[in-house]
């Protein structure tokens, strides 16, 4: 990791384990692809920090009065990712918090640049059987309508991994329970 992780610590409360003894002085980004969990892992972690959290995909619908897929379906992909850029570019400007960014944001050179500066960048991964699982759960997902989501799946790995490996830390989180998955992020942040 290339990021000096800035972190206050507090040992004086004989902290039992429920909340980690620090709390981080920058946003947690969590990036990587649909169905890794950064929903629903940056909700748990959020709770175990103190933090608030925020969905970024849920402030640009709420921004456009429109689902995700909607916008997607109406305007195309591009319009949707300059809305997501001015989305997380303000949600960074904001508190402290934990923010899931959806699959693609972190493709976003601009979008990415302002992460890794003004956050930490957290890439959750997750192999392919268990991200297939996970997206068949939910048929929402604009980049899956067009085909077989093992190889859509397949495809985007191959062409943003590399990209998501820019991330301050790297969390594999597989078919392990996310609490798990949450643990691992606060060992990496505490390293």
């Amino acid at each position: 990791m290339d990021k000096n992780i800035k972190a206050s610590f507090d040992n004086s409360d004989g902290n039992s384990g429920e909340r980690p003894d620090f709390v981080p002085e920058q946003s947690i980004v969590l990036v990587g692809l649909m169905g890794v969990g950064k929903t629903t892992v940056g909700r748990r972690l959020a709770k175990r920090l103190g933090l608030g959290f925020v969905d970024a995909d849920e402030e640009i619908e709420r921004a456009a009065g429109l689902t995700v897929e909607e916008i997607f379906d109406r305007f195309g992909e591009n319009y949707f990712r300059d809305g997501e850029r001015r989305v997380i570019a303000r949600l960074l400007e904001g508190k402290c918090q934990i923010i899931a960014t959806g699959g693609g944001a972190f493709m976003n050179e601009e979008t990415r640049a302002l992460i890794r500066e003004k956050a930490i960048a957290i890439w959750l991964d997750a192999d392919l059987d268990t991200l297939v699982k996970r997206v068949a759960r939910r048929n929402t997902r604009p980049l899956l309508k067009s085909g077989d989501p093992a190889k859509i799946l397949a495809d985007l790995a191959v062409i943003r991994n590399p990209v998501y490996a820019t991330a301050h830390i790297h969390v594999m989180g597989n078919d392990s329970p996310h609490e798990t998955t949450v643990e691992n992020i606060i060992e990496a942040l505490q390293r």
